[in-house]
């Protein structure tokens, strides 16, 4: 499949490509990124399982992560997609796209996040339809929290994944 490529007046939002993996490693070995994600830095080993799991996305089910590219250096800055994880929450979401995004910390605070999420966000009215969309987001996360609510997520329920607090975003359909 073919993984579309979207752009901003500032991001190119790409396809993942194998040369991508050492920035996607070094993100995910980060303890800033992971802080909120998981809580753990990634070793190169399960930061590869991960990498690969984003891709098989597209192969599987049409749609995943993509790369998201800083026109002016070049530089991978973080990604953002959907993806279906089969996740053990409740309440469950099954079938319903959820968002996620992560970005390296020299490009928090410049609004990067939320206009790769707008842009996915756009692709995925198209690629679902005008459908109620999810994420989750930590608590404690105020950054993410802010980005979900810019692009029209609202706090649905507090729950707990993986033992860990976690608040569940929707976005309702659009009309």
């Amino acid at each position: 499949m073919e993984i579309p490529t979207l752009e901003t007046s500032r991001l190119i939002i790409r396809g993942p490509t194998p040369a991508d993996f050492p920035a996607f490693a070094a993100m995910w070995a980060d303890p800033v990124v992971t802080r909120f994600i998981g809580g753990a830095p990634l070793g190169e080993e399960d930061a590869f399982a991960k990498f690969l799991r984003l891709n098989g996305h597209w192969m599987v089910l049409g749609f995943g992560f993509w790369s998201v590219i800083e026109k002016a250096t070049g530089t991978r800055v973080g990604e953002v997609g959907f993806l279906d994880v089969k996740r053990a929450i409740d309440p469950p979401f099954h079938g319903t796209p959820e968002v996620g995004w992560a970005f390296i910390p020299s490009a928090h605070g410049k609004g990067y996040a939320t206009e790769a999420v707008q842009a996915a966000l756009a692709w995925g009215e198209k690629h679902f339809g005008r459908v109620k969309m999810v994420c989750i987001i930590a608590p404690d996360n105020g950054s993410s929290i802010r980005v979900a609510e810019r692009c029209g997520f609202l706090e649905k329920v507090r729950t707990t994944y993986k033992g860990e607090p976690t608040v569940v975003f929707e976005r309702p359909a659009s009309p």
